[in-house]
C-alpha cells in the first residue's frame, strides 16, 4: 500500500510539537523592529538605577527591586515601601508580574512586613520566548488599588 501525500496545509502534531519546544527553548529569535518597541512608551522606571515611586491616593508606593541590574531567571527580592496617609494598610501588599500586552500566566510575589510601611518578597522574572524584554510589576493595595511600574529587564 502506497502512502498518499499530504494535500492539506494544517500543520502535523509533530510540527507544533516542534514549535512549542522551540518557544519553550527561546530558540526563537528576538522580536525586533516595530514589535519590540511597541511598549517603549509605556516604561515608567529604571529598576536598573534604583527606586522606582508612583502615587495612589496621597501614598507613595516604591519599588525596589534587588540584585541590580534586574535579570532575568534570577532571585530577585521585590521591596514595597509605602509612604503616605495609607502607610499602613490592613492587608499586605503583592506583586503580580508580566508583560504589557501579554498573557503571561501567573507569577505572583507574595509580600510580607520587614518593617514599618516595607514589605519584601521573593520572585522571578522569567525570560519570554518572544524576546521581548519590556516588563510590568503591578503593586495592589487591598482595599486600596493598583499602580504599575513598567521597565526593562535583561536576559
Amino acid at each position: 500500500m502506497q502512502k498518499m501525500p499530504r494535500t492539506d496545509r494544517r500543520p502535523t502534531a509533530a510540527t507544533l510539537g516542534i514549535v512549542l519546544l522551540l518557544l519553550i527553548l527561546g530558540v526563537y529569535p528576538p522580536v525586533e523592529g516595530h514589535a519590540a518597541e511597541k511598549y517603549q512608551h509605556l516604561v515608567n522606571c529604571d529598576l536598573h538605577q534604583g527606586t522606582c515611586s508612583q502615587r495612589l491616593q496621597e501614598t507613595d508606593i516604591l519599588l525596589e527591586v534587588t540584585p541590580r541590574p534586574v535579570k532575568a531567571m534570577t532571585d530577585l527580592l521585590f521591596r514595597v515601601t509605602l509612604v503616605g496617609k495609607f502607610a499602613s494598610p490592613e492587608s499586605a501588599p503583592y506583586i503580580d508580574l508580566g508583560m504589557p500586552g501579554m498573557n503571561m500566566g501567573p507569577n505572583r510575589v507574595l509580600l510580607k512586613s520587614s518593617g514599618p510601611s516595607s514589605y519584601e518578597g521573593q520572585g522571578v522574572i522569567v525570560r519570554c520566548p518572544s524576546g521581548r524584554k519590556i516588563w510590568q510589576a503591578t503593586v495592589t493595595l487591598p482595599d486600596l488599588g493598583v499602580v504599575s511600574f513598567v521597565f526593562h529587564v535583561i536576559y
